[in-house]
């Protein structure tokens, strides 16, 4: 194990991935708006060294933590893994001393849709969807007698951290589904330095004023071509197939009352030199 700090404000979990690299980079450009956070992963170098098994008490002790491990990919046995994490989530929080736990769900839960606020009916159409779904309903098993504030974070798509990653990394041309109006797939997405800023807000907020389920995307859907042009890339376009979704965008109503001006990049153009300058480690 790496060298554990004695304390820290927001402990983000799961951290080695392409979301957490980005995460921690936004952390190192911008800060966390005063918030002391601690990044883990199994990975050496990426922070925080521990994995499950290994002594909870060596974890930091936290006001936060950020529970953003799971899977993102593979057959439904193996996206089960996001419902069996959230008993384990818990735990961590309870041994840390966190007031508050935000669970990362997704946008995928509602299914397609547009405008989805957090009291439309979820349904999810692929099995990742399912996943979260199934870890959402754990996460409303969970007893509620301690003082750990539980809150769902619906992540929208993270520029850089989605499907449509490998292709802004790429040269071109990116393969894109254009649908019988002639435009691409329109989907909710956030900038990876916006959802940091929002991750840390959250942070700083009274966990009583929490609430049990969150949208997380910046206030209108962009077209997922438009953030290919964005990177100055060419589009390969394919017809859509029968049954594509062509859109499922988030309703922000409630993030933008909570944190207000937290987000801060609204456009294609914005999100995609966010997450680059993230890339290039600027």
């Amino acid at each position: 194990m790496t060298h554990i700090p004695q304390a820290a404000d927001i402990l983000i979990t799961g951290a080695g991935g392409r979301l957490g690299r980005l995460l921690r980079r936004a952390a190192a450009r911008e800060g966390t708006g005063g918030l002391r956070p601690a990044f883990q992963s199994r990975r050496p170098g990426t922070g925080l060294t521990w994995a499950p098994g290994q002594p909870l008490s060596a974890l930091p002790h936290c006001d936060t933590v950020v529970a953003l491990w799971g899977r993102t990919s593979g057959d439904a046995a193996a996206l089960a893994e996001n419902a069996a994490l959230v008993a384990f989530g818990h735990t961590v929080a309870l041994a840390t001393g966190a007031r508050r736990l935000f669970h990362l769900s997704s946008a995928a839960v509602y299914g397609p849709g547009r405008h989805l606020a957090e009291g439309a009916p979820l349904s999810p159409v692929a099995d990742y969807g399912h996943s979260k779904q199934a870890m959402e309903q754990e996460i409303a098993r969970l007893p509620r007698t301690d003082r750990i504030a539980h809150c769902c974070l619906r992540l929208a798509n993270v520029v850089g951290a989605d499907s449509l990653a490998p292709g802004l990394r790429g040269s071109g041309p990116v393969g894109m589904d254009r649908f019988d109006d002639g435009t691409g797939p329109l989907r909710s997405y956030i900038a990876p330095g916006d959802l940091l800023r929002v991750l840390a807000g959250l942070a700083s907020l009274p966990p009583d004023s929490l609430p049990e389920t969150l949208n997380i995307a910046a206030p209108a859907p962009v077209r997922m071509d438009a953030l290919v042009r964005a990177r100055g890339l060419d589009l390969d376009w394919r017809p859509a197939p029968p049954g594509a979704t062509q859109e499922v965008s988030l309703d922000t109503a409630r993030l933008s009352a909570l944190l207000p001006g937290a987000i801060r990049h609204d456009t294609a153009e914005a999100m995609v030199a966010d997450w680059a300058a993230l890339e290039a480690g600027q």
